[in-house]
């Protein structure tokens, strides 16, 4: 059954107090004045009206001077770009009220949720940034002790000490220039700078780069098809070498002795599909959906040994999304992962 507005609620309470009070007063009236039926029933008309509408009027003003303000202030402060004007009558403005009012505190609680989630991201972002730059600090520090300890003057530890701690610092500077170039392409500061290219050509760079790494490990590096053909697109070269790199380098730190890495590409009509697939140790289903996060690790210790930051797979993402384009990951445990991406054709 549909509730009544709280206009016809006025317009009951009117009636039936106006009918009401008419009536008492013609009670009184007729017992104490004994004036003639005609009389009565032309005071009773004049009562009855006036009576109707000066509750009706008060009920009005009520539900116009006090409700509808509530009510646009409401709705000004939830929808603030829409600021509401004009006559608010005939509409069952409580009930508006009621909903914008439940409307208001779902989007609230929804904001406190996004700020907790947020909150806990920072808190569990600067801990990784504080354990991972701890390390090669800590290595720097007990190098550099080491060597003015006396070592120094050894011939035997200097120049090692010395390389490793250079490493260490290397490996501070990587991390750093990892974390700027994420905030860059999140703020939007880093420009792309798009020019058409052969994605194939781009490939067998990266390929050939990886080349003396890839024998080290035992893994075989492919591109499907050969090389044959050529296949342009219009996309940030620098920026999608970076993306290349960084997945053929992911595959073979969680790759295994004898195992391949194979790069294929697909027409998907206005778009290129490149895929990097692997038949490494995979990645279990629990930790996909967080592979992209900065400084997540399926295997810390796999990871951090073939000197990786923990950020390569978050700017693999965050520059696929400056070109308005896709990345997606398929992977089983023990059976390999395929990452693909797509960019567009020149």
């Amino acid at each position: 059954m549909k509730s009544l507005t709280p206009r016809q609620i006025a317009f009951i309470i009117s009636f039936a107090t106006a009918l009401l009070t008419t009536a008492i007063l013609l009670l009184f009236q007729y017992l104490i004045l004994s004036y003639s039926w005609y009389y009565l029933l032309a005071t009773i008309g004049i009562l009855f009206i006036l009576m109707f509408w000066g509750i009706l009027s008060l009920l009005n003003y009520f539900i116009t001077e006090k409700i509808n303000p509530i009510y646009k202030t409401i709705r000004n402060i939830s929808v603030p770009e829409k600021v509401l004007h004009g006559d608010f009558s005939g509409r069952d403005i409580i009930s508006e009220v009621k909903d914008e009012v439940i409307n208001w505190a779902k989007g609230k609680i929804q904001e406190i949720n996004q700020l907790k989630q947020m909150e806990k991201y920072r808190k569990e972002f600067l801990g990784n940034v504080s354990h991972e730059l701890k390390t090669p600090i800590f290595n720097i520090q007990g190098y550099v002790l080491t060597l003015l300890d006396g070592g120094l003057e050894d011939a035997s530890i200097n120049r090692m000490y010395l390389e490793r701690t250079e490493k260490s610092i290397n490996r501070m500077i990587s991390i750093v220039e990892d974390l700027e170039i994420i905030s860059r392409l999140e703020s939007g500061e880093l420009k792309l700078m798009k020019e058409k290219f052969d994605i194939v050509r781009l490939v067998e760079e990266v390929v050939e780069t990886q080349e003396m790494r890839a024998q080290e490990k035992k893994i075989r590096l492919t591109i499907k098809g050969g090389i044959e053909r050529k296949i342009f697109v219009r996309a940030d070269k620098k920026r999608i070498y970076e993306v290349l790199n960084n997945l053929v380098i992911n595959s073979m730190i969680y790759g295994i002795a004898g195992g391949r890495t194979t790069i294929s590409f697909s027409d998907m009509g206005d778009n290129i599909l490149i895929d990097v697939t692997d038949n490494g140790i995979g990645i279990p289903e629990k930790d996909i959906h967080r592979i992209f996060e900065r400084f997540y690790r399926v295997d810390r210790s796999r990871s951090r040994h073939y000197g990786g930051t923990g950020l390569g797979l978050s700017i693999v993402k965050h520059i696929i999304e400056a070109h308005n384009q896709t990345i997606n990951v398929r992977s089983s445990k023990e059976k390999g992962s395929s990452f693909a991406f797509t960019l567009k054709k020149a």
